[in-house]
């Protein structure tokens, strides 16, 4: 009887096997969805349409970006990381997902555990910029100014737990500053202020800022990342400028569902990164004020973890943990 019913399974088993075989080895074979947490016309949404676009010439299939905004894109996130495990609903996630859940831990979404990480694609740096009315033209000055007038300083950002705000919290921390973070609604609010001198200084991306530095009403000190931005070439890092390691950006990757078979989890990979090889995608991309990224999901996956370490101490060195 035992042998019968062991039989019987396994006969089941094969059964079942080639067609998941099969599933895996002709994806996509319908349209595909690419969820995003931002709205429409967002520095994601820009992201995710490039993607899409390019993704549906080279697989066939319909890429459609659905904008779900809430929560700081956690609301998107938790819809995708339900969804069936099968690689055809998928979450552009961003740095803002991680930030939100180390400040929120009440909410569901855990990078680490509920996605399969695919590739990361683009990431934007972060210009840290002053009124001209500081007198100081590098961040060893503003450093030295910050020192000697602490708490006097003033950051703007585009809202509290927004990449920019850490940006300016990392600042801090690593320059043993006190530079007083002021929080809007956007960074061209921020701006607004920073343009009428009521703010000293701050951190935003380069489409917000670099009209105005072209102009000379601000004045640019360097830019977020390890690498020089392909945006603007001529500015110095902040990891080259006096505060080696500092390392901060906007990114954006495209996750699956935790689950979702390794062999569709690499087909996507492998079509994504030959996208971000496309001279004229690399030509949109860095007109819009991105990096292109690429890698591999294990590299994505290492690089989601390094984030969510550098962010966890940041939120706790600043007291901003609950």
């Amino acid at each position: 009887m035992r042998m019968g019913r062991l039989l019987g399974l396994c006969c089941a088993l094969l059964a079942v096997w080639p067609a998941a075989a099969l599933a895996q080895s002709d994806y996509p074979n319908h349209p595909v969805r690419l969820i995003v947490g931002l709205g429409a016309g967002s520095a994601a949404d820009i992201t995710a349409r490039v993607l899409a676009q390019q993704l549906s010439t080279s697989l066939g299939q319909p890429f459609v970006v659905e904008n779900k905004p809430g929560g700081g894109s956690t609301v998107a996130a938790d819809q995708v990381a339900r969804s069936p495990k099968d690689g055809y609903t998928l979450f552009l996630g961003s740095v803002g997902v991680i930030i939100n859940t180390l400040l929120k831990p009440e909410l569901k979404v855990n990078f680490g555990k509920d996605f399969a990480p695919v590739t990361l694609a683009t990431a934007t740096p972060n210009i840290l910029v002053v009124h001209p009315s500081t007198g100081v033209s590098n961040v060893k000055e503003l450093i030295a100014l910050a020192k000697a007038k602490p708490g006097q300083l003033n950051f703007g950002s585009s809202g509290f737990g927004t990449s920019p705000h850490l940006s300016g919290e990392l600042f801090n921390i690593m320059a043993c500053t006190k530079i007083v973070s002021v929080h809007y609604q956007s960074s061209a609010q921020a701006l607004t202020d920073l343009l009428a001198g009521r703010i000293q200084a701050m951190f935003s991306p380069p489409s917000t800022v670099l009209p105005h530095i072209k102009t000379g009403e601000i004045r640019a000190l360097a830019t977020s990342e390890l690498t020089r931005t392909a945006s603007a070439p001529d500015l110095p890092t902040i990891a080259e400028s006096g505060l080696p390691g500092f390392n901060t950006s906007l990114w954006f990757g495209v996750l699956a569902p935790a689950g979702t078979p390794r062999a569709v989890v690499d087909r996507l990979a492998g079509a994504i990164n030959a996208v971000l090889k496309n001279d004229e995608v690399v030509k949109t991309l860095h007109a819009a004020g991105f990096d292109v990224k690429g890698g591999s999901p294990d590299e994505f996956a290492a690089y989601i973890a390094s984030e969510t370490k550098q962010w966890e101490h940041v939120v706790t060195a600043a007291g901003m943990s609950k």
